[in-house]
C-alpha cells in the first residue's frame, strides 16, 4: 500500500525494537503499506523519539537492554494516554504480554509472526481509535474502487473492489447488494486468504452505515481475559493498569458497523455477553454498572464450520442462530476459474507502480500455469507470488523462470516430485519417546511440537490441535515457560 498521492503524509509508527535483523524485517514490511516509520533500539532513545515525534502507535519488543518494556508502556501513557501500543514478545512469554495488555497495551504479537498480523495490528490500532489515516489506494487496475468512510474523525480509506467475474463471484456481489441496506446479520465464512474481511467493508460501504465506523476485531488473537475489555471497554482503575476509560469495540463502532473475526474462537463466557449485547444492543464496560445503548450491525467472520463448531461445544447454539442470519461464503480460488488471472494481472500493474517497474503482463504459459494450480492460500497466495516476481525482477513479460521455485514444482504435479517427506522438527520427540512419560508432559511436548511446526503461530496450532486460541494461551501462561524476549 502506498500513499494515494505525494501529498498524502503516511501515519508515522515508532518502532523499538533492540535487534537489528528484526528492525530491518519490520520497518521493510510497514513502509512497505504505506506507513513512515521511525525506530530507536533502546527505551531511552524510544522515549527521546515518541516525545518528538507524538506517535500514535508504537510497535515495541518488551526485551530492551537498559529497561523493561513494561515501564516503558507505563511512561509511554503518563505522556500520553491515547498512544496504541503493540507489544512484540517472545512465544513462551505470554505472562509478561499479558502484564503489558494489563498496563494499557493495545495488543501483542507472539513471535515469530507473519507480515499480516503486523500489519493487521497496526491498522486495527489506528481504526479503533478514530485516529486519521490518509486515504490509501490499495490498487492501481483502473478499476473503480469502494470508498469507504472508517471511524469518526478519520478521513475515508479507498478500497478495492472485489476482483473476478465468475459465477460463484457474481453470487457473492449480488448477496452483498441485496442485504447491505438492511439490519440482518451477516455470518462470512470461508478458507484463509479468500478476503472475508474485503466482503465485510464491501457490506459496510454498500449500507446506509457507510458514513459510520468499521471497527475489525480479530477474536482468535486476544486472549480470553482481555477479549471483553476489548470488545465491550472498561472504566480506569477497574483493574491494574486500567488508567483511564476505554470505549472497547462495541462502543467505537456504534453507528457503523463491528466485524467479528475468527468469532468461533471466542471464549464461551464472553459468548454468552456477546448473546445480551446482540439482545439488548447494549455494552457493559468492565468495571462499570452502567450499560450504555449503542447502535451497531454486527458482521462475523470463521474459516472454520460454524455449524460443526455447535456440535463440538465450542459454540454456543443460540449465538449460532442468533448471527447466523445471512450467510455469505467466500469461495476458495480454484473454485473460480480464471478470477486467478484477473487478480493477478491488477496485483502485478498495483505492485509494478509500488516499486517503480514496468512490467507487460503473464506470458500465456504463466497463464497456463496459474489455472492449474491449486492455491491453496487463496488470493493472499496469489499476491506474495506476484509481489515477489515484481521485487526480484527488472520488468518485461512475467515468465515460469520469474516465479518461485516452489510455485514452480507445485504446478508440476506428485510424479514429477521428489517424495514428501513430512515436516518434523528437530527436537521433536518419536512416538517411543513419548511412551512411560506423564500425560501432561506429553501434553506439553505436542503443544510444543505443533507451536514449532507452524512457525510459533498460536491460531494454526490451536486449529491442528483442535482448541480454541484462547485454550492453548492459558497453557502457555500455566506452563510459564521462561521468556527470551
Amino acid at each position: 500500500m502506498k500513499p494515494a498521492s505525494s501529498d498524502a503524509i503516511p501515519p508515522t509508527i515508532l518502532l523499538i525494537e533492540d535487534t537489528p535483523a528484526l528492525q530491518l524485517i519490520y520497518r521493510s514490511v510497514l513502509q512497505g503499506a504505506g506507513y513512515g516509520v521511525d525506530v530507536a533500539d533502546t527505551a531511552t532513545d524510544g522515549m527521546a523519539l515518541f516525545a518528538k515525534l507524538a506517535p500514535v502507535v508504537v510497535v515495541l519488543d518488551l526485551g530492551l537492554p537498559d529497561r523493561d518494556g513494561l515501564d516503558l508502556i507505563e511512561d509511554i501513557l503518563s505522556v500520553r494516554a491515547q498512544t496504541r501500543i503493540i507489544v512484540i514478545t517472545a512465544n513462551g512469554s505470554i505472562n509478561k504480554a499479558v502484564e503489558a495488555m494489563r498496563a494499557g497495551a493495545h495488543e501483542f504479537l507472539v513471535k515469530p509472526f507473519d507480515e499480516s498480523r503486523l500489519l493487521n495490528a497496526v491498522k486495527n490500532a489506528l481504526t479503533l481509535h478514530a485516529l486519521t489515516l490518509p486515504a490509501l489506494t490499495l490498487h492501481a487496475s483502473g478499476r473503480p474502487a469502494t470508498r469507504v468512510p472508517a471511524a469518526r474523525g478519520q478521513q475515508s480509506v479507498t478500497l478495492p473492489p472485489f476482483m473476478g467475474s465468475s459465477d460463484v463471484m457474481l453470487r457473492v456481489h449480488s448477496k452483498i447488494a441485496s442485504v447491505a441496506n438492511s439490519m440482518a446479520t451477516v455470518f462470512i465464512t470461508g478458507e484463509s486468504g479468500t478476503g472475508k474481511e474485503l466482503c465485510a467493508l464491501a457490506v459496510h460501504g454498500t449500507s446506509a452505515r457507510a458514513k459510520g465506523p468499521f471497527i475489525a476485531l480479530n477474536c482468535g488473537a486476544i486472549p480470553h481475559d482481555l477479549l471483553e475489555s476489548e470488545v465491550f471497554g472498561h472504566v480506569k482503575g477497574s483493574f491494574t493498569g486500567a488508567i483511564s476509560d476505554r470505549p472497547g469495540a462495541a462502543k467505537a463502532a456504534d453507528g457503523g458497523t463491528l466485524f467479528l473475526d475468527e468469532v468461533c474462537e471466542m471464549a464461551p463466557a464472553l459468548q454468552t455477553k456477546l448473546l445480551r449485547f446482540l439482545q439488548t444492543s447494549t455494552v457493559l464496560p468492565v468495571g462499570s454498572n452502567r450499560p450504555q445503548k449503542v447502535n451497531v450491525r454486527i458482521i462475523c467472520a470463521t474459516n472454520r464450520d460454524p455449524l460443526d463448531a455447535v456440535r463440538r461445544g465450542h459454540f454456543r447454539e443460540d449465538l449460532y442462530y442468533r448471527l447466523f442470519v445471512v450467510p455469505i461464503h467466500m469461495p476458495p480460488l480454484r473454485d473460480r476459474g480464471h478470477d486467478v488471472i484477473e487478480i493477478a494481472g491488477s496485483a502485478l500493474t498495483q505492485f509494478a507502480a509500488e516499486e517503480g517497474r514496468i512490467f507487460d503482463g503473464l506470458s500465456g504459459d504463466v497463464v497456463d500455469l496459474f489455472l492449474r494450480l491449486p492455491w491453496p492460500g487463496n488470493v493472499r497466495q496469489v499476491l506474495n507470488v506476484i509481489r515477489n516476481v515484481v521485487v526480484l525482477n527488472d520488468g518485461g513479460v512475467v515468465t515460469p523462470a520469474m516465479l518461485p521455485e516452489d510455485l514452480v514444482r507445485a504446478s508440476e504435479g506428485p510424479s514429477q516430485q521428489a517424495p514428501a517427506t513430512p515436516l518434523r522438527d528437530p527436537e521433536e520427540p518419536a512416538l517411543e519417546g513419548l511412551l512411560g512419560r506423564p500425560m501432561a508432559e506429553v501434553e506439553r511436548i505436542i503443544v510444543t511440537a505443533t507451536l514449532a511446526r507452524y512457525s510459533g503461530s498460536v491460531p494454526k496450532a490451536a486449529r491442528v490441535l483442535d482448541l480454541s486460541p484462547s485454550t492453548l494461551y492459558r497453557k502457555l501462561e500455566g506452563w510459564g515457560k521462561p521468556s527470551n524476549s
